[in-house]
């Protein structure tokens, strides 16, 4: 079986279908929620139509409205984060063959994404034992990942635009996740994050509580920073953190914290446990998590 042509997206930035080749499977990529400037019927439903009889499988776990409108469409495999913390579980042998002959991958972004697009070109087997369990531990952050699976994860944490990188590691991970060299790359990129992880230490600092959220503003900062690790610092101080910039305001829960961030800022769909909006809706942001308090 050729190796398929691969393609990466992101809720609010999806590829051209124009630029897609031949059949096509989605994994691990949410419908896009009414935050970030982009919306299910801006963004989502012009994908799916645009791809039309070519999509034959789209297999996601984010929690979204729209989920029921595509319960009768064979196609669409949707589930929540509850019932999924990650989406490489949902890609099963019997699913693989139910789609048939697949000419395009297209994943999210991130290790829960590559490994699931991975899992699909090993025909619905894990491509390591332990591959689900390892993007379970690292999309919920939950339990500890194994040192391969961390690796792999800080490496595309370190450099999150690097497709070139991306490519490599679903190759490396469909060939056993064995290769020496690759995952010398791989350990050479995660070393990258070092720097960016001691800025968020650095703008953790800054963080200040108020009814149990606790808010961080990154705007003024010395360079790059890991905003999962920023978060995380956060959630040591309060149950909610939030880390604001010049485009971003993200907030954060545990996943086991029974949180539904979701819900609580009205949202259409997204992560329960973690949700970015634009950064002018800050203080729309922090009175509707302050509320929830009162």
């Amino acid at each position: 079986m050729p190796f398929p042509h691969l393609a990466y997206a992101t809720p609010r930035k999806l590829p051209k279908p124009r630029d897609i080749v031949g059949r096509v499977v989605v994994l691990d990529v949410a419908f896009a929620a009414n935050a970030g400037g982009a919306s299910f019927e801006g963004t989502t439903l012009p994908f799916i139509q645009g791809l039309g009889d070519r999509l034959v499988m789209w297999i996601d776990h984010h929690d979204h409205e729209k989920h029921a409108a595509y319960a009768n469409d064979h196609r669409f495999v949707l589930s929540t984060k509850a019932e999924h913390g990650a989406c490489p579980e949902m890609v099963t042998p019997q699913r693989v063959q139910a789609a048939g002959p697949v000419d395009t991958v297209c994943c999210h972004v991130d290790f829960d994404g590559l490994c699931s697009a991975a899992k699909w070109i090993c025909g619905g087997r894990e491509p390591y034992p332990g591959a689900d369990d390892d993007a379970r531990a690292i999309d919920t952050r939950l339990g500890t990942p194994s040192d391969r699976a961390d690796v792999l994860d800080r490496a595309l944490r370190a450099r999150w635009r690097d497709d070139a990188l991306r490519g490599l590691m679903v190759r490396f991970l469909v060939s056993g996740a064995t290769d020496r060299d690759m995952f010398a790359t791989f350990k050479a990129a995660s070393e990258q994050l070092r720097g960016m992880e001691r800025e968020a230490l650095r703008l953790s600092e800054r963080y200040v509580i108020e009814r149990d959220v606790a808010v961080c503003d990154a705007r003024v900062r010395k360079h790059s920073y890991d905003k999962t690790k920023l978060l995380l610092l956060g959630q040591e101080k309060a149950t909610i953190s939030v880390v604001h910039d010049e485009t971003t305001v993200t907030v954060a829960a545990r996943f086991d914290s029974g949180i539904d961030l979701v819900k609580i800022l009205g949202l259409s769909g997204g992560m329960p446990t973690r949700v970015s909006v634009n950064a002018k809706k800050l203080s729309v942001v922090l009175e509707a998590l302050h509320q929830r308090t009162r």
